[in-house]
C-alpha cells in the first residue's frame, strides 16, 4: 500500500492560483498512474487529471487548459498546479495512486486537501 498525504489547499479568489502536492511513501516512479480527482459537496467524486508512468498527461474536460499535473519522481511527489480558478472548482481536492500487481489494479488514496475559490 501507498501512503499519500497531499497539501497546498486554501481560499483562493476567483481567478487565483494554487499549487497542491501529494507525497507518496514510496518511489513513485513505476507507479502506473498518479491522478487527482475532486468532491464538491452533495456531488460524486470526479476525475481531474492523471500523469502516467511513462510520463503522459490527461485532464478532465472542465480543467483543460487551466490545470497542469506533473510529478518529481526523487521527491516522490505528484504536482497540480491550479490556474484561473473559478468558484465551480470548489471542492476536496484528492491524490490517487493506482498500482498494477501480476495484473490486478491497486487504488491508494490520500486523506484530501479542501480548495475553496471564492471572493
Amino acid at each position: 500500500q501507498v501512503h499519500l498525504v497531499e497539501s497546498g489547499g486554501g481560499l483562493v479568489q476567483p481567478g487565483g492560483s494554487l499549487r497542491l502536492s501529494c507525497v507518496a511513501s514510496e518511489n513513485i516512479f513505476n507507479i502506473y498512474s498518479m491522478d487527482w480527482y475532486r468532491q464538491a459537496p452533495g456531488r460524486e467524486r470526479e476525475w481531474v487529471a492523471a500523469i502516467m508512468s511513462g510520463g503522459s498527461t490527461n485532464y478532465a474536460d472542465s480543467v483543460q487548459g487551466r490545470f497542469t499535473i506533473s510529478r518529481a519522481n526523487a521527491k516522490n511527489t505528484v504536482y497540480l498546479q491550479m490556474n484561473s480558478l473559478k468558484p465551480e472548482d470548489t471542492a476536496v481536492y484528492y491524490c490517487r495512486a493506482r498500482r498494477v500487481v501480476y495484473g490486478v489494479y491497486y487504488n491508494d488514496w490520500g486523506q484530501g486537501t479542501q480548495v475553496t475559490v471564492s471572493s
